[in-house]
């Protein structure tokens, strides 16, 4: 049966990676993961928005990609350090940050493809997402991150669990079954999707096999980051059920 995140939406998907920050050739001071992120991915009608989940020091589930501020602002602390607020104020003139409850609040028509960057983000993210599991997937490079906030979610009282995306230990099982013409179905259990790159370490992920293995089991294939448009047809004409892209924008027009 199909996970109530993939239903009355558009097919092929659209993934709006971090949101969407500017249009092509554009400058912005808007951050990625930011409230104003989301509402541009929103406005170009994208219908999902993937995102990252940390956690501050205040213990609070914060949509930020990286373990440091280094990146964005030349800061080496690990968020892990920071406080809410502190990092609230640095967001303040590039676009605003979102704790994940203020997101699925303040989207309420907006999916969320939520990846859980730490296993500290495993508990607070129970009680937030359990109201919204049905608009929610949930991933993690690390299968145990995802498996733990999966269960933390229905402890906190979710009707249903959130739908999921398979980690690196279900990709990497799905790809070599896949190959070698075995049946995934234990593999593909309670998974919904899987998300890939077209490769990783000179391995091809996005294949004709796997895409089959997965088609066959009910379980959606999403490619990343796809920026180009031709690509993205491409990939769709082989079998990818959804793009995630920085240009939701683009992917929308290319898509529809």
């Amino acid at each position: 049966m199909t996970h109530p995140f993939f239903a009355g939406t558009r097919h092929p998907r659209v993934l709006a990676h971090r949101g969407l920050i500017a249009a092509d050739g554009e400058d912005s001071p808007v951050w990625e993961n930011t409230a104003a992120a989301f509402a541009a991915a929103h406005a170009a009608g994208a219908e999902y928005i993937e995102t990252d989940c940390q956690v501050t020091a205040d213990g609070d589930a914060v949509l930020f990609h990286d373990e440091t501020l280094q990146r964005l602002t030349g800061d080496p602390r690990a968020i892990a350090s920071v406080s809410t607020r502190e990092l609230a104020s640095l967001f303040t003139d590039h676009g605003g940050l979102l704790t994940v409850a203020e997101a699925l609040d303040g989207f309420p028509e907006m999916r969320f493809n939520i990846d859980v960057k730490t296993a500290a983000a495993t508990d607070p993210l129970g009680p937030v997402l359990a109201p919204h599991a049905h608009r929610v997937l949930v991933t993690s490079f690390s299968d145990r991150n995802r498996v733990a906030a999966l269960r933390r979610t229905v402890e906190a009282g979710a009707r249903i669990r959130p739908a999921t995306s398979g980690g690196r230990s279900v990709i990497g099982r799905l790809r070599a079954l896949s190959a070698a013409r075995l049946s995934p179905a234990r593999t593909l259990r309670d998974i919904d999707a899987v998300q890939i790159p077209l490769s990783h370490k000179g391995i091809r992920l996005f294949t004709p096999s796997l895409v089959r293995a997965a088609r066959r089991h009910g379980v959606e294939v999403h490619v990343w980051t796809i920026n180009d448009p031709d690509e993205m047809r491409r990939l769709v004409s082989a079998g990818a059920d959804g793009i995630v892209t920085d240009r939701a924008d683009v992917a929308v027009a290319v898509l529809s």
